[in-house]
């Protein structure tokens, strides 16, 4: 059995969080500031999350590579990799073995500490210890039966976590958004009747699909795509084709986010399967979903069909008809995502709107909607660096460093990452140059 790494896990729980007051810093806040001096250290973006630090401090990785070894003793204060847990088995291979005095005098001593801190002093060396003492409380007991106070509860919860992600990203409260998953979820075993049991799928599912999507933001994509599904089986459990399009909608934007635009393509398309049971806006999303795939794989002809077939559905959007959460997918929604399938085109040397089209976005995106500003801000800066005036560009840039700097959203992040790569073309514009310290203190923070 592998040996948890109690070293990392107490100096991490030791590490007051810059997130969260009176809190150690969590998982993922770790993978972000070791990301975030990688890139001041080397300019290169890195994608380090809670489950990377989890393997860790399981001890499932007790090697890490040498750039992580030392970014990790850096913000967690320490002076060498063995105070933090990290050890080098293919040297131990070759270390005294036990009964030596290298060997078997150190575990022992190990072995006596561990069982001396059974008592109550060992409590005042282990932050993580005090919280044990919690580990007898059990959560709240689920209602054995449920009505329509707890769908409203579900849904409240839903919105709540919709809302937040819109305004400040998803990376801050993840783990908030998780517990409210599981509780929840224990309804779906509640006694409830037939027609409380579609709403309560429904909402359950829906709460499923803005915690994935908070995943989907933090880039802890195994995260995602596993509750991604959890969300989809709730809509299949009740035939609720109006959430099962909205979740594939969303499984297929992020595998085309992480390189896998034929994976993306396939879920988009399943969605449409049965078109004629969705809404006209949802029908919208979904070619715009296949838009962005289809950008993604050079298919030009393609791409400007599936664009021309969204802008048909949306022009018969009505919004009494759609539902509850279709509500975001408003005109500014609309032209954003278009803009962002045509980007990939220009940048290859087609003519499109797609910087039109960003720009319709900026304009619409309502205060409520910080994210989806910033990132057609920073792509519309990308597009103009890359084929149009780097100082015009500089001017968009800075607008979206303000925007995106606000946000805890490493998808925002990776964008003024892809920013300052295409800023690099104009090193010499001293607008640029400064737009690129701008974002290079933006992503370090």
């Amino acid at each position: 059995m592998r040996e948890p790494n109690e070293h990392l896990r107490l100096a991490r729980e030791s590490t007051p969080s810059a997130d969260v007051p009176g809190a150690a810093m969590s998982r993922q806040e770790l993978a972000d500031r070791v990301n975030a001096h990688l890139f001041d250290r080397t300019g290169r973006l890195h994608e380090l999350d809670d489950n990377y630090i989890g393997k860790l401090e399981r001890g499932i990785i007790r090697w890490p590579q040498a750039a992580y070894r030392d970014a990790l003793r850096v913000i967690l204060g320490a002076t060498s990799d063995r105070d933090l847990g990290f050890v080098n088995t293919r040297r131990l291979q070759s270390a005294p073995v036990a009964g030596t005095v290298g060997g078997d005098a150190d575990v022992k001593r190990q072995e006596f500490l561990r069982a001396a801190f059974v008592g109550v002093g060992g409590l005042l060396a282990s932050p993580s210890t005090l919280l044990d003492l919690l580990a007898p409380l059990r959560p709240s007991d689920a209602p054995k039966r449920v009505g329509r106070s707890e769908i409203e509860q579900v849904r409240g919860a839903a919105d709540l976590l919709v809302s937040w992600g819109h305004s400040h990203g998803g990376a801050g409260v993840r783990e908030a958004a998780n517990a409210q998953l599981r509780w929840f979820g224990q309804l779906l075993g509640a006694q409830a009747t037939p027609e409380v049991r579609v709403e309560l799928h429904e909402a359950v599912g829906l709460l499923g699909h803005a915690t994935a999507h908070m995943a989907f933001d933090s880039c802890a994509y195994d995260d995602a795509r596993q509750i991604f599904k959890f969300a989809l089986a709730c809509s299949e459990e009740v035939g609720s084709w109006h959430l099962r399009a909205k979740v594939l909608s969303s499984m297929a934007r992020q595998e085309i986010w992480r390189g896998e635009p034929d994976l993306g393509l396939t879920y988009a398309e399943l969605a449409l399967v049965r078109s004629d049971r969705l809404t006209a806006t949802e029908q919208a999303m979904l070619h715009t979903a296949r838009a962005r795939a289809l950008a993604k794989l050079g298919r030009y002809q393609d791409t400007m069909r599936a664009v021309g077939q969204a802008d048909e559905a949306f022009a018969h959007s009505d919004a009494a008809g759609d539902p509850p959460w279709m509500a975001y997918y408003d005109a500014a929604q609309h032209a954003g995502d278009t803009g962002h399938a045509l980007f990939d085109l220009t940048v290859d040397g087609h003519r499109t709107e797609a910087a039109v089209r960003l720009r319709t976005a900026i304009e619409g995106h309502t205060a409520g909607y910080v994210r989806s500003r910033a990132m057609s801000q920073t792509k519309l800066a990308s597009l103009t660096m890359a084929v149009g005036d780097p100082d015009e560009a500089a001017g968009i840039g800075m607008a979206a460093v303000a925007d995106a700097g606000r946000l805890h959203s490493r998808r925002a992040a990776m964008d003024l990452a892809e920013l300052r790569a295409y800023a690099g073309r104009h090193a010499g514009v001293p607008e640029v140059a400064e737009l690129r310290d701008r974002l290079t203190t933006a992503l370090a923070s």
